[in-house]
Parts: C-alpha cells; structure tokens; sequence
C-alpha cells in the first residue's frame, strides 16, 4: 500500500511530526486544521472568522490532493466550548454540500483558538 503525502504552501505547516495530508486508496486523510494562516500565525476574532479560516485551510489542502471538501465523506469537530455548535452547523453550509459528510463533534481543550476540523476526502471515485 503505498501512501503520497501532500503539502500545500496555502495552509499552516504541521507543528510536529505528521502530514497535511496522507493519500491512500483513493482517500485524503487531512489533519486538523484551526484558524492559522500559511506561517501558522493565528488569525480570526470571532468564531466565524475562525471557522471559516479553518475551512479555507482545509480546501487548500483538499486541492492540494486532487480533491475539495465537497467531496468529504466525515469531518471530524473539535469546538472549545459547545454552545457554538449552532453556529458552527450554520457556517458549515457554506463549505460542504449534500449529502454531507458524516460528522463528530467534540468539546475539546483548545488552547488560544476556537475550533479544529479534520478530513477525510475521497480524491477518485
């Protein structure tokens, strides 16, 4: 089984020893992605600006792999507090489309930021 790993200079680069991404049997395994922009810079006052920077993070390294996140099969949430869950499921439409991926979403201790969100992307069909 061979695996490509995948870099896109339009998302933060990993803080440790792991991948963007990984490409395996037709699927990107995206790693978390917060609101961070290319230097890994925290950037985004409000929940919204955080979300939707976590997302453009995400797409980049979807694209970067061959695919978008309109191709998720299951995204993984991690939220600082879960009274933003409402919100974040609004804001969410703006980048998933049906049928939507399948979906866990967990309260996390999140240090300085409001959200992470991994990926799984199905890059052939």
């Amino acid at each position: 089984m061979s695996r490509t790993k995948i870099v896109s200079e339009q998302a933060p680069p990993p803080a440790g020893p792991y991948s963007q991404a990984v490409v395996v049997r037709g699927l990107a395994f995206l790693a978390g992605q917060g609101p961070f922009d290319e230097r890994g810079q925290r950037v985004g006052e409000t929940f919204a600006d955080q979300v939707h920077r976590t997302f453009q993070n995400l797409e980049a390294v979807a694209l970067a792999a061959g695919s978008s996140l309109h191709r998720a099969v299951r995204i993984g949430v991690y939220l600082r507090n879960l009274d933003d869950f409402a919100e974040f499921n609004e804001l969410a439409q703006d980048y998933l489309v049906e049928p939507y991926p399948a979906r866990t979403t967990i309260e996390a201790a999140l240090r300085g930021f409001d959200i992470e969100i991994d990926a799984i992307v199905s890059v052939a069909d």
